[in-house]
């Protein structure tokens, strides 16, 4: 009998390694498509591993029995004796009553440091944490930042506490499951699960970068922790959007990456300590970009250099802040984070647009707490006595005299346009400008006539642009505005 070639074997086996090859893909694919569906069945363990961390906190503040809501009586009404006659039978009178409040907490150190909202123990004269075991303790204040709504207390316990650590907030996609645990409504711990829903939501604040989840949130869940499935925490349970005052699923975390910054900067000094560039800065808009020739709409506009760390080291009005400290700058909200968290002292790179090329400076932080009370407007100086009005751009506008000086209450160094009118089918008045405006640059700089303005409109359109930029004060404030210029 004559045995098959080599060859012939190969040809014939092949058709089975393909099966094999299709079969040991489907399944890949299977495996794959069951992970990607996979739920867990149960948060019990996850639970029972987290909850000693988390804490109930109650607190108390005495208020003046006036402060507090009272009938209505019209002065010498009958009922007027009947409801004093009321409140001394119930002892009352002008007594000082103790007000209480919940909210939430976690431990995330073994040595007894608690985070939580600053709005929960804001104005406390007592403080008592309760643990997952019952037992309560008094606590006392650390430190406090308003800005981010985040307090620090610290209790002094006779043992190590349980506690938990923070996870990087920044890994936390939009689906991910997260559980939220706390006080909610006084009702002792209580768990919910949901998913992130969004990421760096901003509410109201200058450093907001929330964590949006579907996980129920409600009253006295304020200061507990959001926590990812490795039981780290990536918030801190802050708010809620509700119109009924209960969850309606859309819940507002604190972004843990934030918060450990704070939490960090109130362990080491008891208070925060944030960079200070000095500037005050609007967003690019797509307008403003064209007309300054930038390529797109990024970066921080500079509207004013206060004196301050910028103005030392030369930034100017009209500058655009591409990068600071080697980072991309992409709008005003990112520059403010990123300066407000940089260490205070520190000499950074900040790379500037500026008369349509860029230009680094260095410039060394100041502290934003130390500053923030007592940043003083600048004013161009110069004056111009040229009398007539002219309407221009949807705007009617006069030279800054005596007289229209001390209707804006202007400084006496003050200079510029006064817009007397604004046209309300213009695109100026769309855009926000309004009689009372003063306008001090025009093409980035200083305009004091109306020939000024007239010569700065004649230079933007002969270098080919469909805008001219306008730095335009409002009681002090400056801001930037493009105007379409095109005849």
């Amino acid at each position: 009998m004559t045995l098959p070639t080599i060859s012939t074997t190969l040809k014939d086996t092949r058709p089975l390694r393909q099966l094999a090859l299709m079969t040991l893909v489907l399944a890949l694919m299977l495996a794959q498509a069951i992970a990607a569906q996979a739920r867990p069945d149960s948060f019990a363990d996850l639970a029972q591993k987290i909850s000693p961390a988390v804490v109930n906190i109650t607190t108390s503040t005495v208020v003046a029995q006036g402060t507090g809501p009272s009938p209505i009586v019209p002065e010498g009404s009958p009922f007027e004796d009947f409801f004093e006659q009321f409140r001394n039978r119930q002892g009352e009178g002008d007594r000082p009553r103790r007000s209480s409040a919940l909210g939430s907490g976690f431990v995330i150190s073994e040595d007894g440091f608690v985070v939580t909202n600053n709005h929960v123990i804001e104005s406390a004269d007592e403080i008592v944490i309760e643990f997952f075991s019952g037992e309560t303790l008094p606590a006392e204040v650390i430190g406090t930042d308003p800005k981010t709504d985040i307090a620090l207390l610290k209790v002094k316990a006779d043992k190590p506490l349980p506690f938990v650590s923070f996870g990087d907030s920044d890994t936390a996609r939009v689906g991910d499951w997260v559980l939220a645990m706390g006080n909610p409504l006084g009702q002792g711990f209580s768990l919910s699960a949901g998913i992130v829903s969004a990421r760096n939501r901003a509410l109201s604040g200058t450093y907001d970068d929330y964590i949006q989840t579907d996980a129920a949130i409600n009253r006295g869940n304020s200061g507990g922790p959001l926590f990812n499935l490795d039981g780290e925490v990536v918030g801190v349970n802050t708010a809620i959007l509700s119109p009924t005052g209960g969850s309606i699923g859309i819940g507002f975390s604190m972004a843990s990456n934030v918060v450990k910054r704070v939490v960090d900067q109130l362990q080491e000094f008891g208070e925060t300590r944030r960079g200070w560039l000095g500037v005050r800065i609007q967003d690019v808009t797509d307008d403003v970009a064209e007309a300054m020739g930038l390529e797109k709409a990024a970066g921080a506009l500079v509207t004013d250099v206060p004196e301050g760390p910028a103005a030392d080291a030369g930034m100017l009005a009209g500058d655009v802040i591409l990068s600071f400290d080697g980072k991309d700058v992409a709008d005003t909200r990112s520059l403010v984070r990123q300066v407000g968290n940089t260490e205070v002292g520190k000499a950074v790179r900040v790379l500037v647009f500026r008369d349509g090329k860029t230009t680094t400076l260095k410039i060394t932080l100041g502290r934003r707490e130390d500053a923030e009370a007592a940043i003083p407007v600048a004013q161009p100086g110069g004056e111009s006595q040229e009398p007539a009005e002219k309407t221009m751009l949807g705007l009617t506008l006069s030279p800054l005299n005596d007289e229209l000086r001390a209707q804006l209450e202007l400084d006496s160094n003050a200079s510029g346009l006064v817009v007397t009118d604004v046209d309300n089918l213009s695109e100026a008045y769309e855009k926000g400008l309004r009689a009372g405006d003063l306008i001090t640059e025009a093409g980035q700089q200083k305009v004091a006539a109306i020939s000024d303005l007239d010569d700065r409109i004649a230079e933007a359109r002969e270098a080919g642009r469909k805008s001219l930029l306008l730095l335009v004060r409002r009681a002090g404030e400056p801001r930037f505005v493009a105007l379409g210029i095109e005849e």
